[in-house]
């Protein structure tokens, strides 16, 4: 078994143009392995460089998580809908890289997405966490004050089987205690 790497010296940070090839490797891992979203062929470097770009043109945060020069995660937030009443609402998103998971780097970098979303004036943040067998995700949303809204059954079909959607919802700063 080789060494787990060590979660020291992990900085979070604003996205650059140049950490979207490994951002791009990271996802390609769970869209081929896993149920955190539901692609089935992983997009190209050229796609998400330009789903980044839209997510950043649009105000929203996107934050890697580095070790020695190495991206080791990401999160963004994005349009929760695309209708000018959902504009206070944002869905996150959170990926790592497989040697990293489960050493605090997801809790890290969605801590660091929640500050910066409070920080833009979102009001809502809503998690779509792929399978409802998902506990580390749901215990992570868990964790930083996400509560459980519900669970949309069987609405993905991958590899093979039909996946569930839950649904996880957290207000930011005021939330609807105040207009915006």
């Amino acid at each position: 078994m080789s060494p787990q790497p060590s979660v020291g010296n992990i900085a979070i940070r604003i996205c650059e143009k140049g950490d979207i090839a490994a951002i791009t490797a990271i996802y390609a891992h769970h869209v081929l392995h896993g149920l955190a979203s539901f692609e089935i062929e992983p997009p190209s470097e050229n796609d998400m460089r330009q789903r980044r770009r839209d997510i950043v043109g649009r105000g929203f945060p996107y934050l890697v998580a580095e070790h020695t020069g190495g991206i080791v995660g990401y999160a963004y937030a994005s349009p929760y809908r695309l209708r000018p009443a959902y504009r206070y609402t944002a869905e996150n998103s959170v990926y790592l890289h497989p040697a990293w998971i489960g050493r605090g780097i997801g809790r890290q970098l969605l801590s660091a997405l929640l500050v910066e979303c409070e920080a833009t004036g979102l009001r809502q943040i809503v998690a779509v966490i792929g399978d409802s067998a998902n506990s580390a995700s749901i215990a992570l949303h868990h964790r930083l004050g996400f509560a459980m809204v519900g669970t949309i059954r069987s609405a993905g079909y991958k590899f093979d089987r039909w996946v569930d959607s839950v649904l996880m919802q957290r207000s930011l700063g005021a939330g609807d205690t105040t207009p915006p």
